[in-house]
């Protein structure tokens, strides 16, 4: 009998004979039909296994399924095959998922028939019994049966098989058969008759797990069964069909789309890990190795080979290159993993947003940090939280707090008609989906704004709307004109109140909402997003911990009226340049695979108004497309302060969830006996995890014993003890705050439903109380940490700590976008409240150095956080290494012997593999030569100038008590394009770099001098080798600095013209 490669099942007791898969589409097909075919779910090819045969995923209709697809369905679906519905068995290979235990360590495939354990004789038995039962299935039509089943007509009630049971009016001599289509009819189930009368028939399913009429698309009732899974994904997801011919989708009668079952967009993964082509991150890697074999024979070389005459300055040279090697370490090797990310914004919206229900996608609510009006210019706040009330999500989802922490009534005022101007901006921003939404810097776009924009009312609302815009910022500067005079007896409301933050030390909190509650609506009548302004009290006496305790604040008050379960932070100066920004987040966030175990998705910091050749390295593209890229590849980017969307648990101190290890792999490379030796320590093993089972559900019963007996009220005092405590070291930890300490414990967030807004208005200024976190957590474990200016790195740090990981998403178009200062002082004081930050985080007990051992932190993101707290002690040794030229040219003594043949060699091979590394992370990072050598020349302004500041100014700080004051870095305002790009303001940190200029031009012009004056001597003098300059083998790449060399010795000649002969033939 021609079979055509279907499944044969059929029982010689029941004298059934079934034909399963029968539709073309269903049936099994051979590894040579299966070659070169696709995966229908991600569309990937199909690998081939190591026997050199296609991957077959399910072994009853062998839809065409990759290995990645099939292991996720496994791991994270209905562990079923999405054309015939059965249940996925474990291939070798895979890792074991919940339900594969009663496999018993047993391989599918190897053990699914198991031959090896059958005598012979049952063998040949077995065979000829099938035999026998297709011989009778191929006459049936003798007693004219056979004919029966293609006249039947399609509209005759047939009963079918089902889970474990069989329909009452199935009889026991009647059995399910799946016609092939091609045989008239289309596919349908038939009643086949055939009893012996010397066998009893007993009724029962012919396989107890599985309903025959779910294999393929053979059954009477495919259409109606259809219809019910369609009516089903509808009600759970957006299913997204395959694009076909013709109607492709629409199943009237028999006829079958060949694309069934569709493939389920919303049910795939919402990112991926792109890595970097091994044609660029191999080279890169072994370019790494062969420098750090070359720096151990430059430092052999060095040690083997002091200079006895000037022995100091040979040490003081040894020291300063091993630190710099050092250093070269800690910045290189977490830069070994580097990957991109992408995301998947429609998977998004098939998943949490269906259509005729309302959002399923989580909360956010969005920080604004401010302090100084004058120096954060209140226009730059509004476009800031402008373009997050205009963002691309549901807008009961996001609510936005501006934190003032300078309590001026500018910036509330500023809000209040921010509040005004957004009631007309947000529905223009939505109705013609414009970017950025920013209005300041949408209207300044240089662009065709007609090109894409077709929409009939678009340029008049377009004028319109820049009219409204032009007339909002005279307002507003017409604000900050006024607040430029403050009268003597302060600020006064509109009501004639005085102003509460007159003080700006001594006020109480104040809290305003402006919108997000009844009857304030956009002009067509739509909800706003909430806008909540929050300044939290302050009194002398009090440490208030600058933008950490700002920020905890926030988290306090946001967790009291909306209680987000996702945070996002940003300056005031960065406005969101992406709409879809939070939607990348969430990508990440709420991905079921990953999203649990993430605690923040960082975005790369991008400026605006920096000039074209960024002399100052404001863009600091090194460390976002370099550094963070090979951070991303280990355990995530470090937290950089602003665009960065948390999870609030992750705040709140809680360790990361623990994820199960996978279980045992079976192993395909390595020999049988190895992996017999395997399954025995498996199985040992196993029976340990039994035991420790056992133990564990005994513990378990034990406590539901003990909460049956506290219902029973056997027990009342000891639950109400314990949960007292509970409630004792949840204060503890979080404040005396009831409400706030339950919203802690809600992990998706949310408030009480009957909780009045007067009410939690009252909580929340509990909660920004000055004296609500003494003898609490905040700031040690809890929130951003206090101890340091710099509390972003602190914080992420102690995240990553508690086993979390951090994701780096880069979107193309800039998430967000800020002001940077491109005037020379200015840049050099914001690095020195970073290096003064690193400083205080190396001297406290949060030094990456010893702390956070035995938690989640991985080693190569602990060598990254030591780097970033080491950096500005190397300001000491570059400062002397800087210094060592012109005291070389000056005294007459180096810190290299005569260089051999072999010293050349090394140092040759160390400048190249310098060189090649910095070559090829520009490639694999995107990074121009211009942006690479700006970073390097800005390391050697920055080390030997705010780096050593900030070293000073800690030591001050922790060793003496002496604190320095907080500036807050000057946002640019409205006064010209570059209008501060060349004033020049001198500041104290100028100091050192002008020192070493002076005096390695004095050495210079001493050197050549006396090389004029007195000629050479073969004791003493320089020549050409002394201006080779300043060996690095840490590959820092300092600037170019006349660097001392050992001289060969000449005999002192007076004449000039006998010098330059004697160079030429040195030359020769």
């Amino acid at each position: 009998m021609d079979t055509g490669g279907r499944l044969i099942a059929g029982s010689h007791n029941r004298n059934e004979f079934v034909l399963i898969n029968a539709d073309e589409n269903a049936r099994i097909k051979s590894v040579k039909e299966l070659s070169g075919q696709t995966c229908q779910i991600c569309g990937d090819e199909i690998e081939i296994t190591v026997d050199g045969e296609p991957f077959v995923a399910c072994n009853e209709c062998a839809f065409p399924v990759c290995r990645t697809c099939y292991e996720y369905e496994r791991r994270e679906g209905n562990q079923a095959c999405p054309q015939c519905k059965t249940r996925y068995k474990r291939i070798k290979g895979s890792p074991r998922v919940e339900g594969d235990e009663e496999e018993d360590d047993i391989d599918d495939l190897d053990n699914e028939f198991d031959y090896d354990t059958l005598d012979p004789q049952q063998v040949t038995e077995a065979m000829r019994t099938a035999r026998l039962n297709m011989d009778r299935g191929s006459h049936l039509n003798a007693s004219g049966i056979h004919d029966e089943l293609y006249s039947s007509p399609p509209s005759s009630q047939i009963p079918l098989l089902t889970y474990g049971e069989e329909g009452l009016e199935i009889s026991a001599d009647q059995h399910a058969l799946i016609v092939p289509s091609s045989m008239g009819h289309g596919n349908r189930v038939h009643p086949m008759s055939y009893a012996e009368p010397s066998v009893p028939l007993q009724p029962r399913p012919m396989v107890p797990e599985k309903d025959i009429a779910v294999y393929g698309y053979g059954s009477v009732s495919w259409k109606d069964r259809m219809e019910e899974w369609k009516k089903k994904q509808n009600d759970k997801l957006q299913v997204v069909k395959h694009e076909g011919e013709g109607d492709g989708g629409n199943f009237d009668g028999d006829e079958l789309d060949a694309d069934l079952p569709m493939m389920d967009e919303g049910r795939q993964p919402l990112s991926r890990k792109l890595p970097i082509p091994s044609s660029k991150i191999n080279p890169y890697r072994m370019i790494i190795i062969l420098r750090l074999a070359i720096l151990g024979l430059f430092f052999h070389y060095r040690l083997l080979h002091p200079v006895r005459d000037a022995y100091g300055l040979w040490l003081t040279s040894v020291i300063c290159e091993i630190w710099f090697a050092v250093s070269w370490i800690l910045d290189q090797f977490p830069k070994w993993y580097p990957i991109q990310r992408e995301t998947y914004l429609d998977r998004l919206s098939l998943r949490y947003e269906k259509e005729g229900k309302p959002s399923e996608l989580a909360s956010i609510d969005v920080f604004v940090s401010t302090v100084d009006p004058m120096k954060e210019p209140p226009l730059i706040t509004a476009n800031t939280v402008l373009s997050i009330l205009a963002v691309d999500y549901p807008v009961d989802k996001v609510a936005c707090y501006v934190s003032d922490d300078g309590a001026a009534m500018l910036t509330f005022e500023a809000l209040s008609e921010t509040s005004e101007f957004a009631r007309k901006w947000v529905p223009f921003c939505k109705k013609f989906n414009i970017e950025p939404r920013a209005p300041e810097w949408y209207f300044s776009q240089k662009i065709d704004y007609l090109k894409d924009k077709v929409h009939p009312t678009f340029v008049r609302e377009r004028r319109e709307m820049k009219r409204e815009y032009e007339e909002f910022k005279v307002r507003i500067n017409g604000l900050v004109a006024t607040a430029q005079k403050v009268p003597e007896d302060g600020w006064t409301m509109q009501d004639g109140t005085p102003w509460p933050g007159n003080c700006v030390r001594d006020h109480p909190g104040m809290i305003q909402v402006f919108l997000g509650h009844g009857g304030v609506r956009d002009e067509d009548g739509n909800e706003l997003p909430r806008l909540v302004y929050v300044s939290r009290e302050k009194r002398p006496g009090f440490e208030h911990h600058k933008k950490a305790g700002a920020m905890n604040a926030l988290i306090r008050v946001s967790a009291v009226l909306s209680n987000a379960p996702y945070l996002l932070n940003v300056d005031c100066d960065h406005y969101i340049n992406n709409s879809k920004a939070l939607r990348e987040a969430m990508c990440f966030m709420m991905d079921p695979t990953s999203g649990k175990k993430i605690c923040y998705v960082q975005f790369p910091q991008r400026f605006d108004g920096i000039d074209r050749h960024d002399r100052y390295s404001n863009r600091n593209v090194v460390f976002f497309d370099i550094n963070m890229k090979g951070l991303d590849g280990i355990q995530g980017p470090i937290y950089v302060g602003t665009g960065c969307v948390f999870r609030r648990q992750a705040l709140y101190g809680y360790d990361a969830p623990v994820t199960k290890k996978p279980p045992g792999k079976t192993c395909n490379c390595l020999p049988k006996w190895f992996c017999c030796l395997c399954c025995c320590s498996r199985k040992n093993k196993k029976s340990k995890q039994k035991k420790t089972t056992k133990k564990t559900k005994q513990r378990e019963a034990s406590k539901q014993i003990h909460a049956l007996e506290n219902i029973e009220g056997v027990s009342e005092s000891n639950s109400q003890k314990s949960s007292e405590t509970s409630q004792m070291q949840l204060e503890k930890k979080f404040g005396q705050s009831p409400v706030f300490v339950a919203s802690t414990l809600l992990e998706n967030g949310g408030v009480p439903r009957n909780a009045s807004p007067a009410s939690l208005l009252s909580e929340a200024i509990q909660v920004i109380s000055c004296g609500y976190e003494d003898k609490t957590e905040w700031g040690k474990e809890v929130g951003w940490i206090y101890g340091s200016v710099t509390e972003d790195i602190l914080t992420g740090f102690k995240m990553h700590c508690h086993g979390w990981r951090s994701v780096y998403c880069i979107p193309k178009r800039p998430a967000f976008k800020g002001s940077a200062p491109i005037n020379l002082s200015d840049r050099l004081h914001q690095v020195l409240r970073w290096a003064l930050g690193s400083v205080e985080i190396f001297l406290s007990r949060h030094c990456p150095i010893w702390y956070g051992y035995g938690g989640g932190l991985k080693w190569l993101e602990r060598f990254s956080y030591i780097n970033s707290v080491v950096y500005p002690w190397t300001s000491i040794p570059l400062l002397v290494y800087c210094t060592l030229p012109a005291i070389c040219l000056l005294t007459g003594k180096f810190i290299v012997p005569e260089i051999s043949n072999y010293a050349s060699l090394i140092f040759m091979a160390l400048f190249i593999s310098i060189a090649a590394t910095g070559i090829l992370e520009m490639q694999w990072g995107g990074v121009g030569i211009d942006d690479w050598w700006r970073n390097e020349q800005f390391w050697v302004i920055g080390g030997a100038s705010s780096h050593l500041f900030a070293l000073f100014q800690g030591l001050l700080k922790v060793l003496a008590g002496v604190s320095t004051s907080f500036t807050v870095t000057s946002k640019a305002a409205d006064d010209g394009e570059f209008s501060e790009l060349y004033l020049f303001k001198w500041t104290s940190l100028l100091i050192p770099p002008t020192t070493l200029l002076i005096m390695n031009i004095i050495g210079v012009v001493v050197g050549i001098s006396d090389a004029i004056n007195n000629g050479f001597t073969r004791e003493t003098g320089p020549d050409a080798n002394h201006y080779i300059g300043v060996v690095d083998p840490a590959g820092l790449d300092l600037d170019p600095y006349v660097g001392p060399n050992k001289p060969v010795r000449l005999q002192r000649r007076s004449d000039f013209r006998n010098l330059r002969a004697e160079l030429r033939r040195l030359g020769k």
